[in-house]
């Protein structure tokens, strides 16, 4: 018969990895935590962790007896701020200032609480990050303006999703549809100077899954294969499904409301990508929940990701650029860990999305299918392939030359 005490372990063990997993922890780092818990705690543990099926076999050391638990979940989304609560509930249990109990029953209190940002702040942040990415893309003010217009249209789907389980299922295609019927509308009655190709992608860049893709090749690095090639599978087919909305919403304009032929716009000056970084980063903090004690650092992360990665590809590389952003971001992150001691994560992901080529992957499908291009695409597959390995090698570098404190 399992003690009392035992039981009380795994219960926590089960319950911690499902929450984290749920606040969208990476497969290797959320493994890796558990194990340490599990050490602390004084079992033996192996996990076996997936963006859809998590693996639990937890024993008494020097005893035969196992528990397995196996749970069918959802992927994850990222909640930085439930991530946070989580990691101070680990710690205070490992100090004894937590029963295994009171434990348990914060992580359920945690994963109830309701957003910490109002419903209108969470609007107004899906618009600003719209507008911001037009201004990255060195659109024209106009472009920017049509974005966040759009953005904020994209919004009012994603609320209708968290009502409907229907729309949930068809949320990427119907956005992508809506905005580029949008795009197509605003260029045929109001502005033919619109870019429709750009305010389109920047209507829909919170769907754009580019974090995804580069979490997935980092867990395939760590030798994390079945959860890697998952979650790199999974971007990819949100990101078909995006293609597709838009391909079918501009068709579909084109033939309600004609062709308007472009008119080209002055783009916007190139010091307004400094102001997009500050807009973007601080939009992601509201739709990553990020806790405002965490703001500043989440802000600081974005201008050293952009600043770095600048740096880097005036003197090496585009492509080693992101090496040299992604290697300052994760030395940021954990020195950030250290100070704070809070998961390195809750500011490294913020400028790692200022990083991630996300867009250019779709830039280039785009090219590939419809023959058309989005901006300069000369060696834009390649090009996206070796940023995507960059950031990889530039946070493995990072946690060489400053080791993280904790595994999250």
């Amino acid at each position: 018969m399992q003690s009392s005490d035992f039981n009380e372990k795994r219960k926590f063990i089960v319950k911690l990895g499902k929450m984290l997993h749920k606040f969208g922890t990476p497969a290797y780092r959320l493994e890796a935590h558990l194990q340490d818990v599990a050490k602390d705690l004084n079992i033996g543990a192996s996990f076996a962790i997936t963006p859809t099926v998590l693996t639990f076999v937890i024993w008494v050391p020097g005893e035969d007896n196992e528990y397995t638990h196996v749970a069918r979940v959802m992927p994850g989304d990222l909640d930085l701020g439930s991530l946070s609560r989580a990691d101070e509930v680990v710690d205070a249990v490992l100090k004894h200032q937590m029963t295994l109990q009171e434990a348990t029953e914060r992580l359920n209190t945690i994963a109830a609480m309701p957003n910490p940002y109002a419903r209108w702040a969470t609007f107004l942040a899906y618009g600003a990050a719209g507008g911001a990415f037009a201004m990255l893309m060195r659109a024209s003010w106009l472009d920017v303006g049509y974005a966040t217009a759009l953005s904020l249209i994209v919004y009012l789907f994603v609320f209708w999703a968290e009502k409907s389980r229907r729309v949930t299922h068809m949320l990427e295609p119907l956005v992508a549809m809506s905005s580029a019927l949008g795009a197509t509308a605003l260029a045929a009655y109001v502005d033919p100077r619109i870019n429709i190709p750009i305010v389109v992608l920047s209507a829909i860049i919170v769907f754009i899954p580019g974090l995804a893709l580069t979490l997935g090749f980092a867990e395939t690095a760590a030798r994390h294969l079945v959860s890697g090639t998952a979650r790199i599978m999974d971007a990819v087919m949100i990101l078909f499904k995006l293609y597709f909305g838009a391909f079918l919403g501009l068709a579909l304009g084109e033939r309600l409301f004609g062709k308007v032929p472009y008119v080209p716009t002055e783009a916007v000056e190139a010091w307004t990508a400094w102001l997009a970084v500050a807009i973007l980063c601080g939009s992601l903090v509201i739709v990553f929940r990020a806790r405002k004690k965490h703001i500043s650092w989440g802000l600081m992360s974005g201008f050293i990701a952009y600043g770095a990665s600048q740096l880097g590809g005036i003197y090496l590389d585009l492509a080693l650029g992101a090496f040299v952003g992604a290697f300052a971001v994760g030395v940021y992150g954990n020195l950030f860990t250290r100070l704070m001691n809070a998961p390195a994560s809750i500011v490294s992901l913020q400028g790692m999305i200022v990083l991630v080529p996300g867009s250019k992957t779709y830039i280039g499908l785009n090219s590939l299918i419809s023959g058309e291009q989005m901006g300069a695409t000369d060696h834009l597959g390649q090009q996206t392939f070796l940023i995507l390995m960059s950031l990889v090698a530039g946070f493995i570098f990072a946690n060489v030359a400053l080791p993280p404190k904790k595994s999250l």
